[in-house]
């Protein structure tokens, strides 16, 4: 099979989709594989690396799009981009499409196969290929709110640790999963007060048993939440619902309520976010107010720390693109049960559910497809 990574365009995105190691194993295993020109030189990937991996390195992306019969990417495709699949053509990324109509209406308009990360599950029931950007996300959101606590970037001017007779910074987690528990793994770190909200008594009693006292646990009530966000100086949002629109668990009124110069990170942003204020941002323009509040929604946080990204996410993502580019994508989908949860769209159909009930759209069982 013929596998192509492009250079991605969205803002501060310098993650690449396959690294030069990726590229020599799916070569050794009999497959072209064709990257853009400097597709990997924001992760510190070399296009003479590429080379000695066995790639064929094409000029542009209309020339990649026009070639690969497996495209393999990091984050959802751009209009541009989706104007340059075609039918048949297997995408392999990110997608998120839940909260995002125009990206879904030109993906089946496509009549492309495209196969979300996110939605690829695992045999533990998690979900394998998010896991890695969601360790990222997590680790750095606890970075960026405590630069955004200082005065100089419109925050309280608080240090997240506080100093010796100066408590530290309350931090309330929405969420213990994946994001949250590496969220709170560097908040402990650093010192400062952390509070766990999550809906899952099972996953509190886990980080209880790992933190003890370091930390504070809270089953997940509205009237939990609006007790800690009021008392809270940030606030990481982490929440999720496989495949489907974040929900909404803080209000616009309970936002104008908050201690000005509070800082709210929406590791959700992804998904629509899971508070009502937040929109997307970009590393351009990552932060604005709203009542007071400063908020931060980029929706391609891992972009920043692209090496380490890219490396973490390829770990997880090669085995399923050998397994596609092997089998095709209706062998690789009938020989993986998970691989074929991560089936979003194909040939102009919806084909996850929560897809297709955040966006009204009707559900084309994969299987049926398969059959």
């Amino acid at each position: 099979m013929i596998v192509g990574t492009p250079k991605e365009i969205k803002n501060h995105e310098h993650r690449v989709g396959l690294t030069p190691a990726s590229v020599r194993e799916l070569v050794a295993a009999g497959h072209r594989v064709l990257v853009q020109a400097g597709a990997g030189a924001g992760a510190g990937m070399e296009d003479a690396q590429y080379r000695v991996a066995g790639a064929e390195l094409v000029d542009s992306a209309a020339e990649l799009f026009a070639r690969a019969e497996l495209v393999v990417k990091v984050k959802e495709p751009q209009a541009q981009e989706c104007a340059q699949l075609r039918r048949g053509q297997i995408l392999f990324t990110y997608l998120h499409l839940a909260p995002d109509r125009a990206q879904t209406e030109a993906l089946l308009a496509s009549g492309a196969v495209c196969i979300a990360y996110e939605t690829v599950t695992g045999p533990g029931g998690g979900l394998p290929l998010l896991a890695p950007m969601s360790e990222v996300a997590g680790r750095m959101s606890v970075q960026v709110a405590a630069r955004l606590l200082e005065k100089s970037q419109g925050g309280q001017g608080v240090l997240l640790s506080g100093v010796p007779g100066v408590p530290a910074a309350r931090l309330v987690i929405l969420g213990g999963g994946v994001v949250g528990s590496q969220a709170l793994q560097i908040a402990a770190g650093m010192g400062a007060h952390v509070t766990v909200l999550d809906r899952s008594l099972e996953r509190l009693r886990q980080l209880d048993q790992r933190w003890g006292s370091r930390i504070t646990t809270r089953h997940s009530t509205q009237a939990a939440i609006e007790e800690e966000l009021l008392a809270a100086d940030a606030v990481i949002g982490s929440v999720l619902v496989p495949g489907a629109t974040a929900p909404k668990l803080v209000s616009r009124a309970l936002v104008a309520r908050m201690k000005p110069g509070s800082v709210l990170v929406d590791v959700a942003i992804d998904q629509g976010g899971c508070f009502e204020t937040s929109r997307p941002t970009t590393h351009t323009d990552p932060s604005y107010l709203v009542d007071g509040v400063l908020h931060y929604a980029v929706t391609n946080m891992p972009g920043a720390v692209a090496r380490t990204s890219t490396l973490a996410l390829n770990n997880a993502t090669l085995p399923h693109v050998l397994m596609l580019a092997e089998l095709g994508w209706q062998g690789a989908l009938r020989a993986d049960p998970h691989l074929r949860a991560g089936l979003n769209c194909c040939q102009g159909q919806v084909t996850h559910p929560a897809v297709a009930q955040a966006l009204g759209y009707p559900l084309t069982a994969a299987e049926r497809l398969l059959a």
